[in-house]
């Protein structure tokens, strides 16, 4: 497989994170991949956004869960743009997609949306949380997933395994080659996060990883040349 490069949240260092303008601007950019998060509203519309509440990237306050699709319409997330439905993404780019999720009641959701969109090709699912990836492949047989993590040692291999993930998204500046070799003895895939300069990319390289998460478009361009 080639070396992916994913767009953070779109591309979150130009454009507002998880909106339709940075996932736009990741596809036209080129991004083998989209990331993106997911939250519940008060009414169960599976939302897009990164935080648990609404203080960092919209001008609202208060929890994502205490708010109904309709409160959460009025805010701004940036330059304008509106918290989107994961839908709206789907239906307004064509890139694979990774969608990470915060908890079980999101995996529910989320499996409905696969399902009925057949979209189990198109969106690998991530979170840090080994329960909630164990429910989303229980309900949509077929789905893959990838195991995050921030603070880990070689024993995130086993606990991915464990959770029948096919992948591993980990920080980058915790990252060895012994777990990364470990983890492709396991047949596992892995990405490190977040990478955002040349020496970043570079150290990237050297630990023989599978792909990068960026916030920056250049450094697809970056990675090509590397690779």
């Amino acid at each position: 497989m080639s070396f992916l490069t994913i767009g953070h949240r779109g591309v979150m260092g130009v454009e507002p994170e998880n909106t339709l303008s940075s996932f736009l601007h990741a596809q036209h950019a080129g991004m083998d991949v989209i990331e993106l998060d997911l939250h519940l509203s008060k009414d169960g519309a599976l939302v897009v956004m990164h935080d648990a509440d609404v203080d960092r990237t919209t001008d609202g306050h208060g929890p994502i869960s205490a708010m109904s699709l309709a409160e959460l319409r009025t805010l701004d997330a940036g330059n304008g743009e509106r918290v989107p439905l994961f839908e709206e993404v789907i239906d307004a780019v064509t890139a694979p997609i990774q969608a990470e999720i915060k908890d079980v009641a999101v995996a529910r959701a989320l499996a409905e949306v696969l399902h009925r969109r057949d979209l189990v090709e198109r969106v690998e699912v991530l979170s840090f949380h080994d329960e909630a990836l164990t429910q989303v492949s229980a309900l949509v047989p077929g789905v893959r997933t990838a195991l995050v993590a921030e603070f880990y040692g070689p024993e995130v291999v086993d606990r991915a395994v464990a959770a029948g993930a096919s992948a591993l998204v980990l920080d980058l500046q915790r990252l060895t080659l012994e777990t990364v070799r470990r983890a492709h003895a396991q047949k596992l895939r892995v990405v490190g996060w977040v990478v955002n300069t040349p020496e970043e990319l570079r150290l990237a390289h050297a630990l023989e990883l599978d792909g990068v998460t960026t916030d920056f478009p250049e450094i697809r361009r970056t990675g090509r040349f590397m690779a």
